[in-house]
């Protein structure tokens, strides 16, 4: 389904990472290792199409792509469920049953709550709760389980294991947690730009 081969992504002008190559198939899950500042996030802005690649190439079905960063992309003025609904309008998935995503991310009794009310927990919750109702197929996630707690990790691993994968999605991940999926994991280290060679850079990624 996601098929990536020689890639070299960019920041601020400068390769990153030279060489990327893996494959991620339907119903399978790539996480991303490496350390801090390595260019896991400069991957999957340039997987998802949020920046060019400065060489090869990244293949996947035409608009079936989603990424999800730090950032929650909730509106605080919405309640929980104008949040969910509010997604899935956008991305025309008016099909969608609302109450069994609220239940899966335990969002149930909070459904009616203001997003800007909300806890940082339930906040990261109610933003991955979008994931599950805007029907893209593969997902590109940069710490998805920031600020959450283990049994809200839990919540997230069993809806990528039995919903997501189990309908044919896929994922790459980058996160320094363990979520207890059977996944193989890609170290990025040895795709990092040869910085003495004048091809790479050490700025923070803005």
């Amino acid at each position: 389904m996601l098929h990536v081969a020689g890639l070299t992504c960019a920041r601020g002008g400068m390769p990153v990472l030279t060489g990327v190559s893996f494959d991620v198939a339907a119903g399978q899950v790539l996480i991303l290792r490496g350390p801090n500042g390595v260019g896991k996030t400069t991957l999957l802005r340039t997987l998802v199409g949020l920046q060019p690649e400065q060489d090869g190439t990244v293949e996947y079905p035409e608009e079936q792509g989603a990424y999800a960063s730090h950032a929650d992309g909730i509106k605080a003025a919405l309640s929980v469920t104008e949040n969910l609904t509010f997604w899935a309008d956008v991305y025309g998935q008016r099909d969608v049953s609302l109450a069994e995503v609220l239940q899966t991310f335990d969002l149930t009794d909070l459904r009616d709550r203001m997003g800007g009310t909300l806890s940082a927990g339930q906040k990261r919750r109610l933003g991955l709760a979008r994931l599950a109702v805007i029907g893209r197929r593969v997902l590109f996630l940069d710490e998805p389980t920031v600020s959450l707690d283990g049994a809200s990790v839990r919540l997230f691993a069993d809806w990528l294991q039995n919903q997501h994968l189990a309908h044919k999605g896929c994922a790459v991940i980058a996160t320094h947690i363990d979520l207890g999926l059977d996944a193989p994991e890609l170290d990025l280290t040895p795709f990092k730009a040869d910085l003495a060679a004048g091809g790479g850079s050490d700025e923070a990624f803005l």
